[in-house]
């Protein structure tokens, strides 16, 4: 599974750059902005032509004025894809209307949206220097036009500065609400995430418990039917009736354990709050049925124990192990008086189980899924697991799993 990666608080602004980036890019929305941009700049244009057309006498514009007029307004369809080139080419309009004497508000509207477009667009420092330029340029037309205006100089320069910190004001409102809903996408994905994974680790959990059961059920059943199949075809005219029932009602005895675990590992998939719902899997107080099932497989078993106070996860953990170890000794063990030592001790915080066999190793061939499935469930605790064959005869299951972090 992909690790999730934890965007930091400093990585947020570029990110919601990004992501208005990615909106602006969008090929889906762009017929629509140019549209929209389109029909802004018809209105202005509409409007402007009104102030000019109904403003003071001696100000209405000639056949070059109406034409840089309109000019100026054309370049506010791409406002938002070039918003510097668009608010020099409407600046590079308006030098010529104003210079020619015109009315000198009817280009305003055109112009404070191409600037406010460049502040909204555009990072602190382009918009700052942006200003400044424009401050200049407009100082410098207003003085060559009208020396004696300075009331009017200062109002054209208020509005410029309250256009930019307009647009600046919208540009981190858009960037704040762009960060919120990245964040959210990314939340949402990492839940998606975690209940896969979760399902995922209930799967291999599920997988790993049937394995177990299943394999210790049938290797028990297995040596206990060929048992009663020996005694069988022994001496079938002295037919030992009282061995062939004991081995029949050990296969039935074990067959009753496995259908009540099994039950009770399939529970995991029912809602916890069930009324049905039986008790958890066997903890150390099931480690003396195990060893009583080995030797009724045929096996020797010395069973210690000595430890108290484990948590019900561990104790599970410990079962399994014990249980898996067990299945491996009595299928490889390869001898009739098999001895199996199992010890589980608790020293340093850590619970430790051994099992050991002086029987055959198991053969090579494919890995099955059992010491495989040992190991995940050590992992599961916090735990360590070891197996392998012992130097002169025998195999050996060691685990440590510490006490401390199962709580």
């Amino acid at each position: 599974m992909n690790p999730v990666h934890t965007t930091t608080a400093a990585e947020l602004p570029r990110r919601a750059e990004r992501v208005m980036a990615a909106i602006n890019r969008n090929p889906l929305t762009a017929p629509h902005r140019t549209r929209n941009d389109a029909l802004l700049a018809s209105a202005v244009a509409v409007f402007a032509c009104g102030i000019a057309l109904f403003g003071e006498e001696g100000s209405t514009p000639g056949p070059l004025g109406w034409a840089l007029l309109l000019a100026i307004h054309l370049p506010l369809v791409w406002r938002r894809t070039r918003p510097v080139l668009a608010l020099a080419a409407v600046a590079a309009c308006a030098v010529p209307f104003h210079a020619l004497d015109y009315n000198h508000f009817a280009p305003t509207p055109a112009s404070y949206i191409a600037l406010y477009t460049v502040a909204v667009t555009g990072r602190p420092l382009r918009t700052v220097l942006t200003g400044i330029v424009v401050l200049i340029f407009s100082i410098v037309v207003m003085l060559t036009v009208n020396t004696h205006q300075a009331v009017e100089l200062l109002r054209v320069s208020g509005w410029v500065i309250a256009v930019l910190f307009c647009g600046v004001d919208v540009r981190y409102y858009r960037r704040y609400v762009a960060s919120i809903v990245e964040r959210a996408e990314r939340a949402e994905r990492t839940r998606e995430e975690e209940a896969r994974r979760r399902v995922a680790e209930e799967r291999l959990r599920i997988a790993r418990d049937l394995h177990d059961l299943l394999a210790h059920s049938i290797t028990v059943i297995g040596v206990q039917t060929a048992v009663a199949a020996h005694v069988l075809a022994a001496d079938p005219d002295r037919l030992d009736r009282a061995a062939v029932a004991q081995a029949l009602d050990d296969i039935a005895e074990t067959c009753r354990t496995a259908r009540g675990e099994l039950r009770t590992t399939l529970e995991v998939l029912r809602d916890p709050g069930c009324p049905d719902s039986r008790d958890p899997l066997p903890g150390l107080h099931g480690l003396s049925g195990l060893a009583e099932t080995a030797r009724a497989a045929g096996a020797e078993v010395d069973l210690s124990v000595s430890a108290d106070g484990v948590s019900p996860a561990v104790g599970a953990a410990v079962y399994r192990i014990v249980q898996e170890a067990l299945t491996n000794a009595v299928r490889h063990g390869g001898r009739d008086d098999l001895l199996v030592q199992v010890s589980v001790t608790e020293h340093d915080g850590a619970l430790r189980v051994r099992v050991t066999d002086d029987g055959a190793a198991a053969p090579a061939g494919v890995p099955g899924f059992g010491l495989a499935g040992l190991r995940e469930r050590a992992r599961s605790v916090g735990g360590t697991l070891d197996a392998g064959a012992l130097p002169h005869q025998g195999f050996e299951v060691s685990a440590v799993l510490p006490l401390e972090a199962a709580r």
